[in-house]
């Protein structure tokens, strides 16, 4: 069994580095994005604890939260410099915004410096995600690059099994400030776990030359490339389409089932456990059926998930299974996006991932925007309908991406890869 185990890893990471090693790397980073995500996510449904310890109104809080969302527009700027700089750094960067942001909120628990430190966390994570999805790409076979992220990104529907209640424990029996520390020092403890696990490797030799103006060339070598912008328009309707319905659906269940806040809060756990499932999901099939296959299927079964909305509010439990196979079908999709991202711009990865997360980000603000005139102008019908018609153009993006794509590489994450060699790229 060992020795099947060690084929299985071989199989995985590319040559260069011990196999076990890799993995640990991987691991380690997982476990940090675990907290940079909840850390992202805890304020969410503590806002009320947040504004009672700070001695401020709730809209004060959700202003920290809208302040929180700009870090995402920021992370383009950072991903040109990893390419330049090397992964390694903006991990250990990401790390230490998240500790100095949390610890500076524990420290000095003022509402500007809650502020602050939530702000420098998101800028944390928004630095660090499209690294590590970088490393990665340049640590992973293609051929497994599906099973390492799905892995990888339990670390988000992680951050609302485990990350949030952690959360609730500590602000219950230990005080609001509470997480600040823990998480913290959490972040202390990643920086110093990556600076060692880490290799001290130089940047890979972009194919952009270095210039006084050199982001904003990666962005334009970026903008040449039709599979990538196909990519990031995907990103954009796929993540419209996701909060446009998302941001409805408490007033949905409260408004048509009358649900208490303690019961829509177990809605939340069931779509985290859908977002797990999808995640697992992508781990298990998204190499075997091919990425684009993958992505193709999770966007019609989620179009089809969110129309099937407005039938299923008829009882509760049929409309919980709607959301539920809503979340399950999205997750699926954007991860399987998000594998093969790592893979279109090889010497600009970080670029090409900051890019996507942007993109993802810009669509959630839009859908979010969306979702509550389009729920109070029709209700489920046209949520669910709108969310539907984003599915369907984001297909359409990525159709037009990679159209008449001949390249050996991209016909080989098609097929079906039952077998994986020991071969590597």
């Amino acid at each position: 069994m060992n020795g099947s185990n060690n084929e299985i890893i071989s199989a995985t990471f590319r040559q260069g580095e011990p196999s076990s090693k890799i993995a640990l790397q991987i691991g380690a980073a997982t476990l940090c994005r675990l907290f940079l995500n909840t850390s992202r996510r805890f304020v969410y449904p503590f806002a009320p604890a947040l504004s009672r310890g700070l001695g401020v109104s709730l809209p004060a809080i959700t202003s920290i939260i809208a302040a929180n969302q700009i870090t995402g527009i920021m992370g383009p700027f950072f991903g040109p410099l990893g390419d330049r700089w090397g992964y390694r750094i903006m991990l250990l960067i990401g790390m230490a915004l998240l500790a100095a942001g949390m610890l500076a909120g524990a420290f000095l628990p003022f509402y500007a410096m809650i502020m602050l430190g939530l702000f420098l966390a998101g800028l944390g994570k928004n630095i660090f995600d499209p690294a590590i999805q970088a490393y990665v790409g340049s640590r992973v076979d293609y051929r497994r690059r599906a099973f390492v992220i799905g892995l990888m990104e339990t670390a988000w529907a992680g951050s609302s099994l485990i990350g949030i209640p952690l959360a609730g424990l500590l602000i219950q029996n230990l005080g609001w400030r509470s997480p600040f520390f823990v998480f913290g020092f959490i972040g202390v403890f990643g920086v110093i776990s990556l600076s060692i696990l880490l290799p001290k490797n130089k940047a890979a030799v972009a194919t952009i030359p270095l210039k006084p103006l050199g982001i904003i060339s990666s962005w334009l070598h970026l903008a040449h490339n039709r599979s990538a912008l196909g990519l990031l328009c995907f990103a954009f309707f796929a993540s419209a389409a996701n909060d446009n319905c998302f941001v409805v659906y408490g007033a949905w269940f409260e408004d048509s089932f009358h649900l208490s806040i303690v019961t829509l809060g177990i809605t939340t756990v069931v779509i985290g456990i859908a977002e797990l499932l999808g995640e697992i999901l992508t781990a298990a099939l998204a190499d075997r059926i091919g990425l684009r296959r993958s992505i193709m299927i999770g966007l019609v079964l989620s179009g089809l998930s969110y129309a099937l909305l407005p039938i299923l509010q008829s009882n509760v439990v049929m409309a919980m299974t709607g959301m539920f196979f809503v979340f399950l079908t999205f997750e699926f999709t954007i991860v399987a996006a998000i594998s093969l991202g790592t893979e279109i711009l090889p010497a600009s990865r970080a670029t090409m991932m900051s890019g996507f997360f942007a993109a993802a980000g810009i669509g959630r603000v839009v859908g979010a925007l969306l979702g509550g005139p389009l729920w109070l102008a029709g209700g489920m019908w046209v949520t669910g309908t709108t969310s539907a018609l984003f599915s369907v153009f984001a297909l359409v993006s990525l159709l037009w991406g990679f159209h008449g794509k001949k390249s050996s590489l991209l016909k080989f994450t098609d097929q079906n890869h039952s077998k994986i060699s020991s071969n590597m790229f």
